[in-house]
């Protein structure tokens, strides 16, 4: 059984491919298992389910939209918000509290997203490392890295690539201060030039002291969603598209693509069969397969969701949705 987060709530989708809403709140760009309990973070805040989803509880953070929530090794909660902020919840979330260090950041003025007229910056990606606690990156749309080694009590900003727009964080399951990140296009006061390096894919192997490109040679570069598995080869996949706007009603469609590493990004294969190459719809809820070592399974602009095997074979679980945000598999 899976729950999607849509543009119009959180649905379960059974294993026949019927879908029922369970939340009814506007979009739902997150959905979660951690310390026990099943989270939507929400354009209303945060909700918390102990039953699989079958009731709720929240919001909470009343007044945000909640991007990301991760949990440490210690049991420690985090949520990353727009406005860009981070909130810490030491009790399973039934309290939550503002890291003021994160929020009095100088860097922390210039974040926003460079539309028209400008938003306010995203704390949307959230990376916690698997063996300690107290190593935190927040990916910050449009802002950068903001790293701590120190739980929270300091932080340093870093620009991987001179690219501040950050997408997706995860740290390697398996090797110490490897931290991944997917980029765009989006800079302080502008939209950079469409050429190779402007986005995609970075990758550390120092905790965030320098960052490396590693989508060369990859088309299309705009990457967003991305999910790793914890089972080996630990495979990390990303979805990417030619700009933040690509959609399925675009003339052409959105020219979308799903590409996996198996070697820490250092080469990478098309995870798309012949009818996704491109792909008209484009993909933003993507997360790991429970059954099926390197598979994952994608959400659409179209509604629909797909589970993707390791071989690149596509099975339609669901279609008729809203826009599918984020997606979870949970067992009630």
């Amino acid at each position: 059984m899976l729950i999607a987060g849509t543009t119009e709530g959180a649905f379960v989708l059974a294993e026949d491919g019927r879908a029922d809403r369970i939340l009814n709140a506007p979009n739902v760009r997150e959905v979660t298992h951690a310390a026990g309990r099943l989270w939507a973070g929400t354009g209303d805040g945060l909700f918390a389910s102990d039953d699989g989803g079958a009731t709720w509880t929240g919001p909470q953070l009343d007044g945000r939209e909640v991007w990301a929530v991760r949990e440490a090794a210690d049991g420690t909660l985090y949520a990353g918000t727009q406005p860009a902020a981070l909130f810490r919840s030491d009790d399973r979330g039934a309290t939550w509290q503002e890291n003021e260090a994160f929020a009095a950041l100088p860097e922390a003025t210039r974040w926003c997203v460079p539309l028209d007229p400008p938003l306010p910056g995203r704390a949307r990606a959230l990376a916690i490392d698997p063996a300690d606690p107290n190593r935190i990156w927040v990916g910050v749309e449009v802002g950068g890295v903001a790293r701590t080694a120190d739980g929270g009590a300091s932080w340093t900003v870093d620009l991987p690539g001179h690219n501040p727009d950050l997408h997706m964080m995860f740290a390697h399951p398996a090797d110490p201060g490897t931290v991944f990140c997917s980029t765009g296009y989006g800079r302080f006061d502008h939209i950079a030039e469409e050429i190779e390096g402007n986005a995609g894919v970075f990758r550390t192997d120092d905790y965030g002291d320098t960052w490396e490109y590693a989508w060369k040679g990859i088309t299309p570069r705009y990457s967003r969603p991305m999910c790793i598995d914890q089972r080996e080869p630990h495979s990390l996949t990303v979805a990417s598209a030619p700009t933040a706007f690509s959609d399925h009603s675009d003339p052409d469609g959105a020219l979308a693509a799903l590409f996996r590493s198996d070697d820490h990004g250092r080469s990478w294969r098309s995870l798309c069969d012949e009818a996704h190459s491109p792909s008209a719809a484009n993909f933003h809820g993507l997360t790991v397969d429970p059954d099926h070592v390197g598979g994952v399974i994608v959400g659409t602009d179209t509604g629909e969701v797909w589970r993707v095997g390791d071989d690149a074979q596509w099975t339609l679980l669901g279609s008729g949705l809203p826009k599918v945000w984020a997606l979870a598999p949970v067992t009630r």
